[in-house]
């Protein structure tokens, strides 16, 4: 028994539109703040220069704030803020 290819066609043609209509709500979703975005995690907020080496650097990572002291014999970590 075959299945005509109109059949074939209609079936194509609902599964094109159902993941299209996916699709479109998956990005309103992420739009209106229901999804989370795929994106950075980790996000520079302001940087400070000490002297011509050092610097303090506030960097966001997952909604926390960090002080950074960077550009010394090491780079260390000064606190959450």
């Amino acid at each position: 028994m075959t299945i005509p290819t109109e059949t074939w066609l209609l079936a194509l043609a609902l599964l094109a539109g159902i993941v299209a209509l996916l699709l479109l709500l998956a990005r309103g979703a992420r739009r209106f703040g229901l999804a989370p975005a795929a994106g950075r995690r980790l996000k520079t907020e302001e940087v400070l220069p000490l002297d011509s080496r050092r610097r303090l650097v506030i960097v966001r990572c997952d909604g926390r704030e960090a002080l950074l002291l960077l550009g010394g014999p090491q780079d260390v970590v000064v606190g959450w803020l």
